[in-house]
């Protein structure tokens, strides 16, 4: 799978993870399939407050609202705009999934009868300028790999 992540939404995502400090934050991924296995975030949600120093954790009611929007805005145009994943920090640690996360992944693909699939993103700034990011798809079945970010 590869994921095009584009400039604007990066700096605005580097932005937010710098404001944020020390303290893990994340949200949902809205992306656009531009052909199979092909995709671009489109969009991001933001949850600032549902963080610490080491762990994040996922609620998918504060972002609900904002996918809903984001479905009216793309017509509801499933094939083509759709939930991608989730994404969050690690200020502290390597951008690779802890045990926690994939085990929550796992349980989402599992879990939500809509979701056959999910990326999760994870994120970091180093040296205030660059966000260095790692990106794995998970896959009902057990099935997870890396993804290209470009």
């Amino acid at each position: 799978m590869r994921i095009e992540f584009p400039r604007h939404l990066r700096s605005r995502m580097r932005r937010q993870l710098l404001l944020a400090g020390r303290r893990e934050i994340g949200g949902v991924l809205m992306g656009e399939q531009l052909a199979p296995g092909h995709f671009r975030i489109i969009e991001f949600t933001t949850d600032s407050n549902n963080g610490s120093d080491c762990h994040f954790l996922r609620r998918p009611e504060h972002h609900r609202e904002a996918l809903e929007a984001f479905f009216v805005r793309t017509g509801s145009d499933f094939r083509r705009f759709n939930y991608l994943g989730e994404w969050h920090s690690h200020p502290s640690f390597p951008v690779k999934p802890s045990q926690p996360d994939v085990n929550a992944m796992r349980q989402l693909v599992e879990d939500e009868p809509d979701i056959d699939f999910s990326v999760l993103l994870i994120v970091r700034c180093r040296w205030r300028l660059r966000l260095e990011s790692c990106a794995f798809l998970f896959q009902r079945g057990g099935y997870q790999s890396e993804v290209e970010i470009v």
